[in-house]
């Protein structure tokens, strides 16, 4: 029984056991062993492209536009153009009812640009305009790998990985280095899997978001339990990516689609920090 209960209690035993404990060195070894770190760390980058365009306007927010453009329109005082056009009506009225003698009418010989004209310029000119179309051949095909698709809302970089013997789709990750930080741990991610050529603009220095998981039964061990991804934040701002050549298979896709790819655990997490407003 003392004897269990001398193991059991560990260095709170009794003041008689101490000194024979301090003797053989039991606290000692206890005290210094070194913590053992079974979890592997990894940064990941979730980069994501912006939106080109506008979302369409609900009714609601189309009727609110156009009251307030209304209200605006009835506050608003004459533009330099408005009250030109005032000024040549004002004048041409008046030359009808021949009360008007203009002397500082321009000499016969120059031609007169009238604010009417320019109007009626405008409008030629923006009968032949053509807006672009919102839905691009991309969208028709539903081109992934295209980043000129779904204009209006954030697209998200997804590459395929090999975990173990599975490929999955992931953010682009790779695992700390000593003497990294985990943010350069992630820029090197964006780096190995985009190039040298990608530019993005990387939000601060702490992850915005984190996931842990078990390795399988078969090669877990005490030290080797499993992995941390550390997740950080960065906006695209390369428009053209001809000179980047992915590594591996990738894809462009939004928030709505990442469930077509991603586990769901994993998914729960990478959907805590994103916005798609």
């Amino acid at each position: 029984m003392a004897a269990r209960a001398a193991v059991h209690c560990g260095l709170s035993g009794s003041a008689m056991a101490a000194p024979a404990r301090r003797a053989a060195g039991w606290g000692r070894r206890l005290c210094t062993a070194a913590a053992p770190r079974p979890w592997r760390l990894f940064g990941a980058m979730c980069l994501l492209r912006l939106p080109r365009i506008t979302q369409p306007l609900e009714k609601e927010e189309e009727e609110m536009a156009a009251l307030m453009g209304q209200i605006e329109l009835e506050k608003s005082h004459y533009s330099d153009h408005e009250i030109r056009k005032l000024e040549e009506e004002e004048k041409l009225r008046r030359r009808r009812e021949s009360s008007f003698d203009d002397d500082d009418d321009e000499a016969p010989s120059k031609t007169l640009v009238m604010a009417q004209d320019l109007e009626e310029k405008w409008e030629q000119k923006l009968l032949r305009f053509e807006a672009a179309p919102r839905i691009t051949d991309a969208d028709k095909n539903n081109n992934r790998t295209s980043l000129n698709r779904r204009l209006d809302s954030n697209l998200m970089l997804l590459v395929k990985q090999k975990i173990g013997n599975q490929e999955l789709w992931l953010l682009p990750q790779v695992e700390w280095q000593p003497g990294e930080t985990l943010r350069s741990t992630a820029e090197r991610a964006m780096a190995t899997f985009l190039g040298d050529h990608i530019q993005a603009k990387i939000l601060g220095n702490a992850p915005y978001g984190i996931y842990k998981y078990k390795f399988p039964r078969a090669i877990r061990t005490e030290d080797n339990v499993g992995a941390k991804v550390f997740f950080f934040k960065a906006f695209l701002q390369s428009s053209d990516l001809s000179q980047a050549e992915p590594k591996e298979d990738y894809l462009w896709v939004t928030k709505d689609e990442l469930g077509d790819y991603l586990k769901s655990e994993y998914l729960k997490k990478v959907n805590r920090f994103l916005l798609d407003l």
